[in-house]
């Protein structure tokens, strides 16, 4: 019998519960509502009031106000754009609307309540020198101004709550800690609960108490404060021009702040350059990859491999193009250009590496010299043939929507264009392995590679190997085009500037080994990055390229030995 009411029971149980929550929602409504209400009096009140403490009274009591009306008439009014209607003895403030009339004539809105002034259905218009502007002293516009600024640290955004935060803590305004200690308690978000701190901390280092002092500089080296760093620097150089200015205990303060903000700052420094690096090598493995293959299995120095990257740059640009006048204003669909543009670059620069290959290069086999030199001229010829379709100057390529954006950690910026680089980059090792270990074309190439006559005898059609193998290199070589036109420049003078690296990348690394080409762009890409800082972008190249020289005097084989036809002689 229990049993049989159990549905029942539970039937009351749900609707108890639903009844509760609408009722707890209307509450909260009709309280925010009221709320409201009471913000817009008091706006009321403080703008026809002649008292100025009132007045500062008010504006001060909006700043937890969440009434976008508030706001806005508050930016009006301290931009002098609130004006007051006198009837019957009585003040109205209203606000004027952008939009005029033939007449120069404008629509009035009420502060009490943001409705339109109306009389017979028809809205009131009014010229601005027709009206009375609401008082606003430099003492009032300093109240609002703050108000305004503590406003902001309700904003649902939390980077603008940060930004908010991070303007007002310089100004170091004493009457803003109360606010800043209210908003850590009710903040969730990290960096604006960092942010808060820093505020106070900065502001309290004014205050005439040494203990505060010295705790507040403390506290701002405890949270590697980046922000204040120079205020910090600042005011220790101040100090050391008038000793008596600070003591000894709060100097002590001062320089081990310091000390821990910049050697924090260092090492974030570090590691963006050196996470820069690391994308830079994901190109230049990308790109030297297929080199190293072809290099390796036909012993042709390829001189136009970078402008087969330009290519790929190229063919990203154009497909960008083709999305924005196929999509129109669907941003959406615009942002998905790049993942074909990948595709598309790799067949493209594949295509044109096929007919390099049987155009020219498989008539210059075993001449060494000649095929440079051919493909010296091809590389000329195409860069002042995209110059006269594309013009010398940079073409613009921008990132994806989902490209766009970084991740920060540790104040150190992680783009996530150049995070998407290195995972792809990562990707292409992995398939070209596959290929070289676990497909018919892959054990081919590596039998071509370590004896070619062997190989031919056995069957292997070398002529195809070389022309499927050349290909593919291309076809990567187009794929790091497409990846450089994301963190760099696109020029038909593109590939000029990683040629070199490529060449260099090959070189150190083994000529057609994949895991010498893997190790050597990192070694050349981060490298080069970190010593650019210090020596200079010429000098930092000219320090890695002496290290290359002096290392492969020590071993000229490279860092991995393959046997090869080319190390055969």
């Amino acid at each position: 019998m229990g049993d049989g009411f159990r549905p029942v029971s539970l039937f009351k149980s749900t609707m108890l519960s639903r009844f509760l929550l609408l009722l707890v929602t209307l509450v909260t409504l009709a309280a925010a509502d009221s709320a409201d209400e009471t913000a817009r009096k008091n706006l009321v009140e403080a703008i026809t009031s002649e008292d100025f403490d009132r007045q500062s009274e008010l504006i001060r009591g909006f700043v937890t106000s969440s009434d976008s009306h508030v706001h806005q008439t508050l930016s009006a009014w301290r931009g002098g754009m609130v004006y007051i209607l006198e009837t019957n003895n009585t003040k109205i403030p209203i606000i004027l609307e952008a939009e005029t009339d033939n007449e120069g004539k404008a629509a009035a809105v009420l502060v009490s309540n943001g409705a339109p002034l109306s009389a017979d259905g028809k809205r009131i218009r009014f010229s601005s020198n027709d009206l009375t502007p609401a008082d606003t002293t430099s003492k009032l516009r300093k109240a609002l101004k703050a108000t305004l600024d503590l406003l902001a640290l309700n904003n649902p955004n939390p980077k603008m709550r940060r930004d908010a935060v991070i303007k007002l803590g310089q100004e170091q305004n004493a009457d803003y800690v109360p606010f800043f200690r209210d908003s850590a308690t009710r903040e969730k978000d990290k960096e604006v609960v960092r942010a808060l701190k820093e505020a106070i901390a900065v502001t309290q280092i004014l205050s005439t108490d040494p203990a505060e002092k010295v705790e507040a500089i403390t506290q701002l080296g405890k949270l590697r404060s980046i922000n204040y760093i120079s205020f910090l620097t600042q005011l220790q150089t101040e100090a050391r021009t008038a000793p008596d200015k600070l003591d000894d205990q709060t100097m002590e303060a001062l320089r081990s702040s310091i000390v821990a903000i910049e050697t924090y700052q260092w090492w974030g420094n570090f590691f963006g350059t050196a996470f820069r690096g690391l994308s830079l090598a994901a190109v230049l493995l990308v790109a030297a990859l297929g080199l190293a293959i072809t290099f390796g299995l036909m012993g042709v120095i390829n001189m136009a491999h970078g402008e087969i990257i330009m290519i790929g740059a190229y063919t990203t640009y154009v497909t960008q193009n083709i999305f924005k006048s196929w999509a129109g204003t669907n941003q959406a669909l615009v942002d998905y250009y790049f993942l074909p543009a990948i595709l598309f670059s790799f067949l493209v620069a594949g295509g044109v590496g096929l007919i390099l290959e049987r155009g020219i290069i498989r008539f210059l086999y075993k001449r060494p010299l000649e095929s440079l030199l051919a493909t010296w001229g091809v590389s000329l010829v195409l860069q002042q043939l995209f110059r006269s379709l594309f013009g010398a100057a940079n073409v613009q390529v921008n990132s994806p929507g989902w490209l766009s954006g970084s991740l920060v950690i540790s104040d150190v910026l992680l783009g996530n264009n150049r995070m998407f680089i290195i995972a792809f980059a990562i990707f292409i090792v992995l398939m070209t392995y596959l290929l070289l270990t676990r497909t018919s074309l892959g054990l081919q190439i590596r039998a071509v590679m370590q004896n070619r006559r062997m190989a031919s005898a056995l069957g292997v059609r070398t002529e195809r190997v070389n022309m499927m193998t050349f290909a593919f290199g291309s076809g990567l070589a187009g794929m790091a085009g497409a990846c450089l036109a994301q963190i760099g420049n696109v020029n038909p003078g593109l590939g000029q500037n990683y040629i070199v690296d490529c060449f260099m990348v090959v070189v150190l690394g083994g000529v057609g080994n994949l895991v010498g080409t893997v190790s050597a762009s990192m070694g050349i890409g981060v490298t080069d990055q970190l010593l650019q800082p210090w020596l200079g972008a010429v000098l930092g190249k000219i320090t890695v390229l002496s290290a290359i020289i002096l290392f492969l005097q020590w071993r000229p084989a490279g860092l991995f030995v393959t046997r090869s036809r080319t190390l055969e002689g």
